[in-house]
């Protein structure tokens, strides 16, 4: 094979006998050749270009300050891989070198690739810390408030290490809770989708469901090394934290390990055990707090009770006694009842003074007078009634002549019907005007009689009381009765005369009747 590569002839030969060889010959010998030669390689370096088509295979360059070597990771080793490389990543990387006769170069293909020490690893959590922060996943507004009391707490870890024995017994001596344990793989390669699978396979439970939902979740791992944690650094497990609807605490490794699971999650407990003793209260205390709390309430009520019946009391000590309010009211109610009979009767002399002031207003002689006038109104009325008629009925000739000349005798015939209906419409509306004006005057007149009966003083009289008079002139004084010569008083059945015998049933002479209008 060495002689493949070496110059037959001296430089400048037209010799003839020198080998021929094809592209896909030379890129072959080539291939085997480095490949020999470099069988297993473990090279240091600066990730550079990170590509991972839809393939899943992983591309990517390995540079220092001088040189850049491609790379290559296979599907089935890089679904394996414990660090993902990152851009920026030191990292040291263990494999082969080959050639790619397609595109005339060589490359590593890599078995295995791992961070270049601790700060290699710290760097990269570093980066990936700022970016999570960067989109807002450690904010403090958005972390949820972890329940008093959760009916089903969820926790995520290994089955079989001490860490679920802890939890079970710290659960059991506090408060206890049902438990869903989602066993996972808390260090490799399987830790970070294993914890982010069971993360959101809880969020993905029906409440009230066959399989009860949980109403908070413990992610809990013992300590390890930066190696052994750094599943729960993954970026896919801090966001299946953040993405949890139900509240998350992570509780991984102890007091002085941090994750980035830690960030994002709602509370970050130092141990698995201080994680169980966050979620759920100690039942004795909260049973001896509820008894207190029972003993205060009682207490307190009981007080309130003595400081309102010690309240009324004094209240009741400042009110007056029942007779003492009722005295008052009893007094003003015995004078009232002595001043009433004194009152009604003054409140009778007035009102029979304004009645008889009323009725001197409204003398007979008035009544009469309006009635006159109203008779000699409605019989001018009447008078003029019947020449107004007279003279329609004569302007109504006039015209049916004028307008029957101008006629032919069928249509003169018409025209008089027509005249002859109107003039009988027009004389009964004339006559219903009549009927109806008399009678309101009629009514009108009856009213006012009924009036001068109803405030005249003989119905005044018949009440029990009197008219003194002397020489026809009305006494309504005592002293204008002193100075009289002669007094006659008239009562409702008669007049009676002082001095002189009594003209019981004399009354005064009726007025004539009105006569008919009609």
């Amino acid at each position: 094979m060495s002689d493949l590569f070496e110059d037959p002839e001296p430089q400048g030969s037209t010799g003839s006998n020198a080998p021929e060889f094809s592209v896909s010959e030379i890129s072959g010998a080539v291939k085997r050749s480095i490949e020999t030669e470099f069988a297993y390689v473990r090279v240091r370096g600066e990730v550079g270009r990170v590509s991972r088509p839809s393939s899943g295979h992983l591309y990517l360059d390995l540079k220092d300050d001088r040189a850049v070597l491609a790379s290559v990771i296979w599907k089935g080793r890089a679904q394996a891989l414990t660090h993902r490389p990152e851009e920026g990543m030191e990292v040291i990387a263990t494999g082969k070198l080959t050639t790619f006769p397609g595109q005339s170069k060589y490359q590593m293909v890599i078995d295995d690739i791992a961070p270049a020490g601790a700060g290699a690893l710290m760097a990269m959590l570093e980066k990936r810390k700022a970016l999570l922060q960067a989109e807002g996943l450690f904010a403090p507004e958005r972390k949820k408030a972890i329940p008093f009391l959760p009916e089903v707490i969820g926790v995520v870890t290994s089955p079989s290490g001490a860490v679920i024995r802890d939890i079970l017994h710290r659960l059991r001596d506090r408060f206890p809770r049902k438990v869903l344990v989602w066993p996972v793989a808390v260090q490799g390669a399987s830790c970070a989708p294993q914890v982010a699978a069971a993360i959101e396979g809880f969020n993905r439970m029906t409440p009230g469901g066959s399989l009860p939902r949980p109403d908070l979740l413990i992610v809990a791992r013992g300590g390890g090394s930066i190696e052994d944690l750094w599943g729960f650094n993954e970026e896919i497990v801090a966001r299946a934290a953040a993405a949890s609807e139900i509240p998350l605490i992570s509780a991984v490794g102890h007091e002085t390990d941090t994750t980035l699971i830690d960030f994002v999650s709602d509370r970050r407990a130092p141990t698995p055990t201080a994680a169980a003793e966050m979620a759920v209260p100690v039942r004795l205390d909260l049973l001896s707090w509820t008894e207190n709390q029972g003993v205060r309430l009682a207490g307190g009520v009981t007080r309130s009770l003595q400081m309102r019946r010690q309240r009324l009391s004094d209240l009741s000590r400042g009110l007056p006694k029942q007779d003492a309010i009722l005295e008052g009211p009893r007094q003003r109610l015995d004078v009232l009842a002595e001043k009433l009979p004194a009152a009604l009767r003054s409140g009778n002399g007035q009102k029979a003074l304004l009645l008889s002031r009323t009725s001197g207003a409204l003398r007979p002689q008035v009544l009469s007078r309006r009635i006159a006038e109203e008779k000699r109104v409605l019989k001018g009325l009447s008078d003029r009634l019947s020449p107004a008629l007279a003279r329609a009925n004569a302007d109504k000739g006039r015209r049916l002549d004028q307008t029957a000349r101008g006629l032919r005798p069928r249509e003169l015939d018409a025209q008089i019907a027509r005249g002859n209906d109107k003039l009988e419409t027009l004389l009964r509306r004339l006559s219903d005007r009549a009927r109806r004006l008399l009678d309101d005057r009629r009514t009108r007149l009856e009213a006012l009689d009924r009036l001068r009966e109803t405030l005249g003083y003989t119905e005044t009289l018949k009440r029990g009381y009197a008219v003194v008079r002397s020489c026809d002139h009305v006494i309504t004084s005592a002293q204008a009765a002193k100075e009289a010569g002669a007094l006659e008083i008239e009562f409702s059945d008669g007049r009676f005369a002082l001095g002189g015998a009594a003209t019981k049933g004399k009354t005064k002479p009726k007025e004539p009747e009105q006569g008919s209008l009609f």
